[in-house]
């Protein structure tokens, strides 16, 4: 059975910290081979062209992607999770730095959720999630934060659920930064869309 899919970027990974399971599978996207050599937790495989590492990796699990190339190394380790039947994914190292790169990486978060994939990409401060005609749900206290986005087009029948800010059946546009902010008042609680995607950020 086939359990998470861990992928480590070259981004921020101050705040990498996760335990391989039997079943999981771990995937070094370029310079996240650093921070997983840190950690001791032996990759699966090594993918990307290396320029952020700075040196070719030896061994029988590196491949290697010319620099010239369509997708990103995030992408790219998204899809082989993908094509190795993982649907439940977790990004480290994808934020901090560029915000190019950060932006990238939503935007490949997208594409995996759109194929059906549970992704999330957590960094020292923030879980990023996306859903796309799904659910989630979140719990915490009253201090947590948390702000959605409509991602890829107009989100339809947004609904929050026993949140500080309701909304029930609503229509966030890309443009309207109504879900900014929001808060938890110590429930569990839902976040859904009927059509399209979110991005939550907590």
């Amino acid at each position: 059975m086939k359990e998470v899919c861990y992928i480590v970027g070259a981004g921020d990974n101050t705040g990498t910290n996760f335990l391989k399971g039997k079943n999981d599978y771990v995937i070094a996207a370029d310079g996240g081979l650093l921070c997983l050599q840190k950690l001791k937790i032996e990759p699966n495989v090594i993918m990307g062209d290396f320029d952020s590492l700075g040196y070719i990796p030896e061994g029988n699990n590196v491949i290697q992607h010319e620099v010239m190339k369509n997708d990103t190394d995030m992408m790219l380790a998204v899809k082989k999770a993908l094509d190795m039947g993982y649907h439940k994914i977790k990004i480290y190292g994808g934020t901090g730095g560029r915000i190019d790169h950060t932006f990238s990486n939503i935007q490949t978060m997208l594409y995996a959720s759109r194929k059906g994939a549970s992704i999330e990409m957590i960094d020292n401060t923030n879980t990023y999630h996306v859903i796309t005609d799904g659910k989630i749900r979140l719990t915490g206290n009253t201090k947590s934060g948390f702000s959605i986005f409509a991602l890829g087009g107009t989100a339809h029948k947004v609904n929050i659920r026993d949140a500080m800010y309701l909304l029930h059946d609503f229509e966030l546009t890309p443009d309207n930064p109504t879900g900014t902010s929001n808060s938890l008042i110590g429930k569990e609680e839902t976040i859904s869309v009927e059509k399209v995607s979110l991005l939550i950020i907590t």
